[in-house]
């Protein structure tokens, strides 16, 4: 074994390469997935999370709210949490920023709780401010690069309150930027001078429950108790998916890739070990003539791909514990790490652990070709028997090509078995490039706002709950009714009704309600609501409330008990709100209003940034969002590390079609050597051969690049759409950037193939006569 792998080096090492790179891989996607489990749930402990919130903007009856869950037998524990709600452009937040004015967050601002739901330090202790300080959540750490001291400024015109940042914060409710709320913390002092000074109070109702399993007969118990409830609830497995959703993506495309890169892997093993075959069949025949048994020949094969498997994964395991920091500490932020964290240092090493067994499976599945190697005919004919040619084409017949070219193409179609490996990577190449490609451009598009339930459009304006909030939407409406530079505008309202579940009870339900076709969503199944007797369902709630288009609905429509049978048209995607909403155009339930917004669309010669600054002076204190920033608020971290991601793949396809390129040019060259000399002989100079090479390689690319585009484009949204399917997406469809994914993707593989095949037909120079009177 020491001698074979010091006689063929280039090719140990690849092999060495290619399965390193699939342990790291594997290695670093199970170790995010294994930290990002355990960190969330490290954070809801030290936290002690709340299993069921209700937020509620309005007067409440707390005395009855205390008896209600001091009777209720699945309740542990129960808080109200005042928060005071402050507009962005009133809150300045770093030494150099601008006003938080087109802020899709809503800030409020909190005090420290005082048995559960608690807001956390970095190091995931409870959080406590002095006088003058504040906790600012670590989202704005990260999308405003403050530090320590820093300064954030609250202002009403009359007023100004300046506090030094002195901790960044941890929030297990608001922490993912996909959620539009954030809480800062302040000293109680602090709190109370800005509660009788500033904004408006909201409440967040929290229950923990003697029973997690049981928490949808409580959600339902509490919702037809009468209780507080304007304003959305959540419970704790909507938190941990919210929590999970941004670094769970890249997980995904991160195992998605190291598995194509352990087929390629295994595609490079049948190929070294066929090639070895080739090599030493003489040798394997004379061992079998001497009575050699063949399980002990095989074995002896075996043992080198063994120990060439083991320790690439060994060092792919421990190169993953470096790459594997650098795609955690997205997680390690938001989350923390837990102390002592060996389970994933031990799914990482298992994650090596199956790379390997997989690579030693393959290769004994490859080995069984020692079961045709017959010893007569090794050492007669002295190679496998099963290497014969294709029928060759006719050059006099082909006038689209020349000499070069033709011999190049030729030469493929004749060892299409042999070649047809290659081009199978090359596909495999093709992919590991372009999914993740694509779907960088897919989750960075205006497009995607598909995904979040919502119709394109050119902005948004948000109306949070308030005493006013009708006559606010009103003015809104009426504005933008008379404003010539609007194309178009649909107002929206979000109530609350009670649909009855598969078990028969009633439970909450958010509908969305307005004309739904002058910004119409993407459904899965079905179509839009036409008439007051229909409802479109999101992907989740479908599940949940097991519906399917054509399926009725019966809702309850307002407090006096009055209900509605509606048909299901339509099922669409969504992962805003839990995944959890539905839409509708019959009147809205006026005494549960949620939320107001209006989308529109503005003239194709007006600036929208003027407009977005005209609007927000005028419906103050509205939330007035340019779609796309909206887009980049909410999804901003997780397009990031999708980009860097993306560059990784990127290098890796790269690196593998070259490896790979360099493993194949080379073994061919040495199996032409006696062909090669005779073209040399014969007038072929050394570029003609090499022309011969570049012109079959960058053949077998090019049919590789169009198989593996289309396979990507297909099969890989079929793929990521299983793994977003938990998150409210069943079906992604890529947006895909055609220059780059049809032109530069294509092109720096070709590029690349084509300059690795010249550097490695170098060798063609030193092929003489002599190879032919050798052989």
């Amino acid at each position: 074994m020491r001698k074979d792998l010091n006689r063929k080096k280039t090719i140990t090492l690849t092999l060495i390469i290619f399965i390193m790179l699939s342990s790291i891989l594997v290695s670093t996607g199970s170790s995010m997935i294994s930290k990002l489990y355990h960190s969330i749930d490290h954070l809801f402990t030290n936290s002690k999370t709340p299993h069921f919130v209700q937020m509620h903007a309005g007067d409440l009856d707390q005395a009855a709210l205390e008896n209600w869950a001091q009777s209720h037998d699945l309740v542990k524990d129960y808080q109200l949490v005042e928060m005071v709600n402050i507009d962005g452009a009133n809150i300045i937040i770093g030494k150099n920023s601008e006003p938080e004015t087109n802020s899709v967050m809503d800030i409020s601002f909190v005090k420290q709780n005082g048995r559960f739901d608690y807001l956390l330090t970095l190091e995931n202790n409870i959080a406590y401010v002095s006088p003058g300080a504040v906790g600012v959540p670590i989202y704005y750490l990260q999308r405003n690069d403050l530090k320590l001291g820093d300064t954030l400024v609250v202002s009403n015109g009359s007023l100004q309150m300046s506090f030094t940042i002195t901790h960044f914060v941890r929030d297990s409710l608001m922490n993912p930027s996909v959620v539009h709320s954030k809480r800062f913390l302040l000293h109680e002092n602090d709190y109370e001078t800005m509660k009788n000074t500033f904004g408006e109070i909201e409440y967040l109702i929290e229950f923990l429950l003697t029973d997690l399993s049981k928490r949808n007969t409580f959600i339902q118990q509490y919702e037809a108790a009468s209780l507080p409830n304007s304003g959305p609830t959540i419970d704790y497995q909507a938190f941990q998916l919210l929590n999970a959703l941004s670094d769970g993506i890249v997980a995904v495309v991160i195992i998605l890739v190291s598995f194509l890169l352990i087929v390629i892997a295994s595609l490079c093993l049948r190929l070294t070990i066929l090639s070895t075959l080739e090599e030493d069949y003489q040798e394997i025949g004379v061992m079998k003539a001497i009575g050699l048994h063949e399980h002990f020949i095989r074995n002896a094969y075996l043992i080198k791909y063994i120990f060439i498997a083991g320790l690439a994964s060994l060092l792919g395991y421990f190169i993953s514990l470096f790459t594997s920091q650098l795609l955690t500490s997205n997680i390690v932020l938001y989350s923390g790490s837990p102390e002592g964290d060996i389970l994933s240092y031990i799914i990482s090493f298992f994650g090596a652990m199956i790379v390997f067994l997989i690579i030693v499976l393959f290769c004994r599945f490859t080995l069984r070709r020692f079961q045709k190697v017959s010893a007569v005919e090794a050492l007669r004919t002295g190679h496998l028997g099963d290497t014969k040619l294709i029928k060759r084409f006719s050059l006099k017949k082909t006038r689209l090509l020349d000499v070069n070219s033709f011999l190049g193409i030729n030469d493929i179609f004749s060892r299409l078995k042999m070649f047809i490996l290659l081009c199978v990577v090359f596909i495999i190449c093709s992919i590991v490039i372009i999914v993740p490609v694509n779907f960088y451009h897919t989750i960075q598009s205006p497009h995607f706002i598909s995904y979040m339930g919502i119709g394109k459009s050119d902005i948004r304006i948000d109306l949070q709950k308030s005493e006013d909030i009708l006559e606010r939407f009103n003015k809104v409406v009426s504005y933008l009714e008379t404003d010539p530079d609007v194309d178009t505008y649909s107002p929206l309202i979000t109530s609350r009704f009670q649909v009855r579940n598969s078990a028969g009870v009633f439970e909450n339900i958010s509908v969305e309600t307005g004309n739904l076709s002058i910004f119409p969503l993407e459904y899965l199944e079905g179509r839009a609501p036409m008439n007051e007797q229909e409802i479109v369902l999101s992907y989740i709630n479908a599940n949940d409330l097991e519906k399917s288009v054509g399926d009725s609905l019966l809702l309850q429509l307002n407090s006096d008990g009055s209900e509605k049978e509606v048909v299901v048209t339509g099922i669409y995607q969504d992962i805003t709100n839990g995944g959890r909403t539905a839409k509708a155009i019959f009147s809205p339930n006026y005494e549960s209003v949620l939320w107001y917004v209006v989308s529109l669309d503005l003239k194709d010669d007006i600036a929208i940034s003027k407009k977005l600054t005209e609007y927000t002076k005028e419906f103050y204190p509205s939330k007035v969002t340019y779609i796309q920033e909206y887009l980049s608020q909410t999804l901003g971290d997780t397009v990031q590390q999708v980009r860097i991601l993306t560059m990784a793949a990127i290098v890796i396809g790269l690196a593998i079609s070259i490896l790979i390129t360099t493993l194949f040019v080379k073994m061919v060259i040495a199996k032409d050597a006696a062909q090669i000399a005779i073209k040399r002989c014969i007038g072929f100079s050394v570029k003609d051969i090499q022309l011969q090479y570049v012109v079959g390689m960058s053949f077998l690319m090019i049919v590789g690049i169009m198989v593996g585009t289309f396979l990507a484009n297909v099969g890989g949204e079929r793929i990521v759409s299983v793994f977003l399917s938990s998150m409210g997406i069943s079906r992604l469809e890529f947006t895909i950037h055609p220059i780059r994914a049809y032109i530069v993707c294509p092109f720096i593989l070709i590029s690349s193939v084509v300059v690795t095949t010249i550097l490695s037909t170098g060798s063609i120079e030193k092929i003489k006569l002599s190879h032919v009177n050798n052989d």
